[in-house]
C-alpha cells in the first residue's frame, strides 16, 4: 500500500522531530512510513525500527496478561483483590477537604475487584490529571514516578460508581505479578510478547535497542526542547509500570493489534481465548461515559477526549466508538494511545488497524493528531 499525499503532506508540515506510521490487517502489514529524524541533535534518521516509549500503550498489553490469567484461574474478575494485594484492601475515598486542607476519607462501599482495574472504574485517578488527588497528595506533592508511593492514594469515588483514567492498569500489573509468580516482564516475554515475536516490546531496552530510541521533546515557545525522562521510571523504578513502562517499535505494536484483529491468535499461536476476546471487544462499563480526561498539568497532557460528540464506552482493555468516527473508523473500533503522541486503533469491523508513533509532549499534539487523521483517512480512502 503506497503512502498517501495527505500522510505525507500532514507528516511534513508536523513540526515534530520524526515518527513512524503503519497500517495492517490480519493478513499482514499494508504500509510502513518512517518521517523525520531519530533525534534532532544527531541528524540521524527515524527509521521503521527505530524504539519508542509507548507509555500507555502498555495498557492493553498488559490487560492481556492478566486476562490470561483469568482464562487459567489464577485470577477472578469479581474476586477482592484485597487479599492478593494488600495494599487494596480496605479502600478508602476522599469524601472532603478540612479548612486547612488536610484530606477527609471514608470506607468505600466495596472491595476494588480486577474488573475494576480493567476497566479504570476502581476510583483511581491521575495525579497530573486529578485536582482531588493531587491535593489529598499534601503539600509534598506527588511522589516521584516509579516510586511505589505514586500508587498509594484514596479513591476519587467508590468503585464502580464512574470511569477515571489512573493508575489502574499499574495495580493491574502487580496483579499479574502476585498472581504468576514472575516479575512482570518475564511473564509478558514468556506469554504475550515473546509468543507474538515481539522483541523489541520490553521495559528495559538493551544498549543495542536504545541506540535506535527516538529522542523525547516538549513542544514549548521557544520550540522542540529535549525531554530526557522515562516515562515508567526507567531501570531504577521500584515497580514494572504495567500502566507505562514499555519501549516498542510500530512493527511489534502491529503484531499485538493484528493479534486482536486475529480473534487472539497471531501466525498459529493463540494468545487468548475468543471468549475472552469478546469481553476485550465489547462495552464493559454499562452506561459509564468513558474515554474524557482532565488536566492539572497541561504542559504534560491537556484536556483530552478522543470523541467528545459520542458516548463512547470501554472494554476491558479499549475506547470503543459507538458510532463511525470522523475519519474512517467503523463503529466498534478500538483504540487508544500512550502520552508521547502514539496512538493506534483497532477496526475488527474493517479488518484493519493503524498506529502512529511520536515522542513528544504535551499530549495530544494538534499536528501530530492531524498526521494522525490523514493515515486513518488514507487506510479508509478518505483522502
Amino acid at each position: 500500500m503506497p503512502v498517501s499525499t495527505q500522510l505525507e503532506a500532514a507528516c511534513a508540515t508536523a513540526n515534530v522531530a520524526g515518527g513512524v506510521a503503519i497500517t495492517g490487517d490480519s493478513a499482514g502489514v499494508r504500509m510502513t512510513y518512517a518521517f523525520g529524524q531519530r533525534d534532532a541533535a544527531t541528524g540521524d534518521a527515524m527509521t521503521e525500527d527505530s524504539l519508542f516509549q509507548i507509555a500507555s500503550m502498555t495498557k492493553a498489553i498488559v490487560s492481556v496478561a492478566a486476562l490470561q490469567l483469568v482464562e487459567r484461574g489464577k485470577l477472578n474478575l469479581s474476586a477482592d483483590l484485597g487479599a492478593l494485594l494488600p495494599d487494596l484492601a480496605n479502600p478508602q475515598v476522599i469524601s472532603g477537604f478540612a479548612d486547612d486542607g488536610a484530606v477527609q476519607l471514608r470506607p468505600a462501599k466495596s472491595a476494588i475487584t480486577l474488573h475494576h482495574l480493567l476497566t479504570h472504574t476502581a476510583g483511581f485517578g491521575y495525579d497530573f490529571m486529578s485536582a482531588n488527588q493531587l491535593r489529598a497528595r499534601g503539600p509534598s506533592g506527588p511522589p516521584v514516578p516509579g516510586s511505589k508511593a505514586s500508587l498509594i492514594t484514596p479513591l476519587l469515588f467508590d468503585p464502580g460508581e464512574r470511569w477515571e483514567y489512573g493508575v489502574s492498569t499499574d495495580w493491574l500489573g502487580l496483579a499479574v505479578e502476585a498472581a504468576s509468580g514472575q516479575r512482570l516482564d518475564a511473564y509478558l516475554a514468556e506469554n504475550v510478547t515473546g509468543p507474538l515475536g515481539m522483541g523489541d516490546t520490553l521495559f528495559d531496552p538493551s544498549a543495542e535497542q536504545r541506540m535506535r530510541a527516538a529522542a523525547l521533546y516538549s513542544r514549548t515557545p521557544d520550540g522542540l526542547m529535549p525531554m530526557p525522562i522515562e516515562i515508567g521510571g526507567g531501570p531504577e523504578a521500584e515497580f514494572l509500570s504495567g500502566g507505562g513502562g514499555l519501549y516498542s517499535t510500530a512493527p511489534d505494536y502491529m503484531r499485538f493489534c493484528r493479534m486482536i484483529l486475529n480473534d487472539g491468535t497471531l501466525d498459529g499461536i493463540r494468545i487468548i481465548s475468543s471468549e475472552t476476546m469478546k469481553l476485550l471487544k465489547t462495552n464493559q462499563v454499562g452506561d459509564l461515559r468513558a474515554g474524557k480526561m482532565e488536566s492539572v498539568m497541561p504542559a504534560f497532557a491537556p484536556a483530552f477526549d478522543s470523541f467528545p460528540d459520542m458516548d463512547t464506552r470501554w472494554s476491558l482493555a479499549f475506547l470503543i466508538n459507538p458510532e463511525r468516527g470522523p475519519n474512517g473508523r467503523a463503529p466498534g473500533s478500538l483504540a487508544w494511545a500512550g502520552i508521547a503522541n502514539c496512538y493506534y486503533w483497532i477496526d475488527p469491523a474493517s479488518d484493519v488497524a493503524g498506529i502512529l508513533m511520536a515522542q513528544l509532549l504535551p499530549f495530544g499534539d494538534a499536528d501530530i493528531l492531524a498526521a494522525y487523521a490523514a493515515l486513518e483517512r488514507s487506510v479508509y480512502g478518505l483522502d
